[in-house]
């Protein structure tokens, strides 16, 4: 009886400290983006005279009357949109199609296919040879640069396949036995189970497409082309960046300072891809989970 009680008082202090440790965790992944979103409403004379702030007294639109007295802001972010949204369909598209053969254990020369995909992951050709890649193929200041390249991620491919191997085998003999060829068997079986695995790593392909800037820099250099990212990286370098125009404004406002324009640019670029995670959430366990078990 003493042991189940102390055992009891043990459970509870672990408790406590595991929420106390991921309470402090939560909030310091939160802060900085509350801080972000508050400096973005407060105003010149509040940023001036507090130098941290959760919640403004006093709210004001300025910033972002600023950053989109332009098209400079809204084109970046129709070009991020493009590139997200086709890049992912690209990327599913390409990795499932080479996953599911890889997964099929009738297919020839799987072994050695395989073993190219996991030597790309330890060894690339490097920055250089790839850009002289991409320049030979005349993708310099075309947004495929950006998303072909990458097309197939080599680990998001081996989870995939584990995913596939793991659909019973007598699915696919059942439709075999119905006359459906294998593209049939792939359209209308095999995809249709693998949605949550399929969500998942669409969210991780978006997120990846939407935060590039690194490959952005290398191949566009026309600035009406450039991403969210890549413009965000030009207004933190050289203040505002040309991202607004105040000759447009009317005649009594005031520009607003720079730290405030910062973060409504990163606000902007950021609350897209956040929005789309309270929908795809509930694949995030499921669809990792099952593709991770079996090798």
């Amino acid at each position: 009886m003493n042991m189940h009680i102390k055992s009891g008082w043990g459970s509870r202090i672990f408790d406590t400290l595991n929420i106390s440790l991921l309470i402090a965790f939560a909030l310091a992944t939160v802060i900085p983006f509350i801080y972000v979103i508050a400096g973005s409403f407060a105003t010149q004379k509040e940023l001036l005279l507090r130098g941290f702030i959760l919640f403004p007294t006093e709210f004001t639109l300025d910033a972002y009357k600023y950053i989109f007295s332009t098209q400079t802001l809204v084109r970046s972010l129709a070009v991020t949109i493009y590139i997200t949204v086709v890049g992912t369909l690209i990327n599913i598209f390409f990795t499932c199609l080479m996953a599911y053969p890889l997964a099929r254990k009738d297919m020839d020369f799987r072994k050695p296919i395989l073993l190219m995909v996991v030597f790309t992951m330890l060894f690339s050709g490097g920055m250089i040879p790839t850009f002289l890649v991409v320049k030979q193929l005349g993708m310099i200041d075309s947004y495929w640069s950006l998303m072909i390249p990458g097309a197939i991620s080599a680990f998001n491919l081996i989870i995939i396949r584990n995913f596939f191997q793991q659909l019973p085998d007598g699915l696919e003999e059942s439709a075999k036995i119905d006359g459906c060829n294998d593209l049939g068997i792939f359209i209308r079986i095999v995809l249709p189970l693998s949605m949550p695995a399929i969500a998942t790593f669409s969210l991780f392909y978006a997120v990846g497409h939407w935060n590039t800037f690194f490959n952005a820099i290398l191949y566009i250099n026309d600035n009406t082309k450039w991403p969210i990212q890549v413009l965000l990286r030009q207004i933190v370098i050289l203040a505002s960046g040309g991202v607004g125009d105040s000759t447009a404004m009317e005649a009594d406002y005031v520009t607003p300072p720079e730290q405030s324009v910062k973060m409504a640019v990163i606000v902007v670029s950021t609350l897209p891809i956040l929005l789309v995670y309270p929908f795809l959430q509930k694949h995030f366990a499921k669809g990792v989970l099952l593709g991770s078990v079996k090798g």
